[in-house]
């Protein structure tokens, strides 16, 4: 098996490599792990693409790549560029520094890559590691996802999930906020949403006196509804995501026929 690899903390970010061993473990002895990834961190960019400006790529190592532009980008650039004569089999995406449960998802480039791939025809996977006081004393924040990261992929890809539509299927994994031992299982889930909690601005004043505004994220310690990624997560599940492109609703489509005849 070959597989392309990506993130949105950068190249150079520990959950990378924690991925790179997920990869070589799926692709086994005779398989091939090729990494394209952002030369600097672009988390939040979702599922930004560089239209109007051109990528710079570099060769860093053996089947190694840094790219300066989006995980998105780095996707294109492995499917198009590095791998344009033997394309990946299977994308795998993170493994992200902190959650991409419920409205994260919507924000995250690590999701961004895994679309990406979806969108080239690709089976693809974005895998995040949620973060939290039972974590912040572990020599591996990651631990959870180094652990049990490969069998989920396997599981994954050992579905037989019907995939006829016409925007392919991709998958959304993350991994809860516990040392591996206290993991509890893995559950299928859908995405939640976190009540009451949203990304906002702070404002700062720099020492040159101009005024500028940071991001800043809400409460990630909130419960989604029972039973949805980001509940499942707290209580110390892994969640599995099944998510395509599509942001057609397609319930109140029908609703609204008769509105719209």
């Amino acid at each position: 098996m070959r597989i392309l690899i990506t993130n949105d903390d950068g190249i150079n970010a520990p959950g990378l490599a924690i991925l790179e061993a997920i990869a070589q473990d799926i692709a086994g002895a005779d398989g091939e792990v090729w990494v394209v990834a952002p030369a600097f961190e672009q988390s939040g960019v979702a599922h930004c693409i560089s239209y109007t400006h051109p990528t710079m790529i570099a060769k860093m190592g053996e089947r190694r790549y840094a790219a300066e532009g989006s995980p998105a980008d780095c996707v294109m650039a492995g499917v198009h560029d590095v791998l344009k004569e033997t394309p990946p089999d299977l994308i795998l995406s993170g493994v992200n520094r902190g959650n991409n449960s419920a409205e994260n998802a919507l924000y995250s480039g690590t999701l961004g890559g895994a679309m990406e791939g979806a969108l080239q025809g690709i089976r693809s996977i974005a895998l995040s590691q949620y973060l939290g006081p039972e974590t912040m004393g572990l020599d591996n924040p990651f631990e959870a996802a180094a652990t049990y990261g490969a069998d989920v992929v396997r599981r994954i890809l050992s579905t037989n999930a019907s995939d006829d539509q016409p925007y392919t299927l991709f998958w959304n994994v993350n991994f809860p906020p516990v040392p591996a031992d206290a993991v509890k299982g893995v559950k299928l889930a859908p995405q939640g949403i976190r009540p009451n909690t949203n990304f906002s601005v702070e404002p700062h004043v720099s020492p040159s006196g101009r005024r500028f505004l940071w991001a800043k994220g809400g409460n990630q310690r909130i419960g989604t509804a029972p039973g949805t990624d980001a509940a499942v997560n707290l209580d110390g599940y892994v969640s599995v995501t099944p998510m395509r492109a599509d942001l057609t609703d397609h319930a109140m489509l029908d609703a609204l026929k008769d509105s719209f005849a």
